[in-house]
């Protein structure tokens, strides 16, 4: 019998199912442990950085934070407004969100790991916020009703999704005629090496996962988002965190003749 340990599997010969898993469980483990899920530094800190007001948020909120961006701050919530956060970890920016669109509104964060959903739940419990849910859901079967929601906010999640097509076509389902999009997200500029491309810790930790900058535009776009623009970015070498707000047209051209 071979003694010869299997080599790892790379991302190119994983499937989408299998990537998901590395990462639901890559989360999971930050959820449970607030050590850091990739290379780059995470939780309080971080969100001080990005300009998050953390003032009376408990630890349990913060320590699994993990975006590059704030798109809360960008979203111009207004009071009664419904809200989606996909991939909402902990719940900061859902708990951020549900500040501005007051009793009247609603905010929904969406996760696939259960550890995340979980500690999202306990802190809503302890800030006392009843206009809050969080479920377990997939970036790519998203569990909301069509056009019930103004507006959806993400922050450094959709990178992680394989398929983004149809991320973004789940995005487009769920808002209302003329909703809007907020997201925070990690884009390349050029080639990364295929060392790179490669690697599990990569792809969970933002990277090699996410797409070319006019490419992820593109995909937007092709969701059947108009206005789409890149409002702000935070350029490190070929690696790059674009804030984008587009939207979904008020009116929907039919198909049908």
């Amino acid at each position: 019998m071979s003694n010869k340990v299997k080599p790892a599997k790379t991302v190119g010969k994983m499937t989408d199912d299998e990537i998901k898993e590395v990462v639901k469980n890559a989360y999971g483990k930050f959820a449970r442990s607030s050590k850091s899920c990739c290379a780059f530094f995470t939780g309080t800190a971080l969100a001080k950085l990005l300009g998050y007001d953390v003032k009376g948020m408990p630890e349990s909120v913060t320590e699994s934070f993990a975006g590059c961006g704030n798109p809360v701050a960008l979203s111009g919530l207004r009071e009664g407004e419904a809200v989606l956060d996909i991939g909402s970890d902990a719940g900061l920016d859902v708990f951020m969100a549900a500040k501005k669109v007051g009793d009247l509104g609603r905010v929904i964060g969406i996760d696939m790991t259960p550890e995340m959903i979980e500690k999202a739940r306990n802190n809503a419990e302890k800030l006392g916020l009843k206009n809050v849910e969080f479920k377990l859901g997939d970036l790519e079967d998203v569990p909301v009703g069509d056009a019930s929601v103004d507006v959806v906010i993400s922050n450094c999640v959709i990178n992680l999704t394989p398929n983004k097509d149809k991320a973004f076509k789940e995005v487009y389902r769920v808002l209302k005629p003329g909703g809007r999009m907020f997201i925070s997200d990690v884009v390349i500029h050029g080639k990364l090496p295929k060392k790179v491309l490669e690697s599990l810790q990569a792809y969970t930790s933002c990277v090699s996962g996410a797409l070319e900058e006019q490419k992820y535009i593109q995909t937007i776009k092709d969701a059947g988002f108009i206005n789409v623009e890149i409002v702000g970015k935070a350029k490190f070498g070929p690696i790059a965190s674009d804030k984008i707000k587009a939207y979904k047209p008020k009116e929907i051209k039919s198909s049908l003749k």
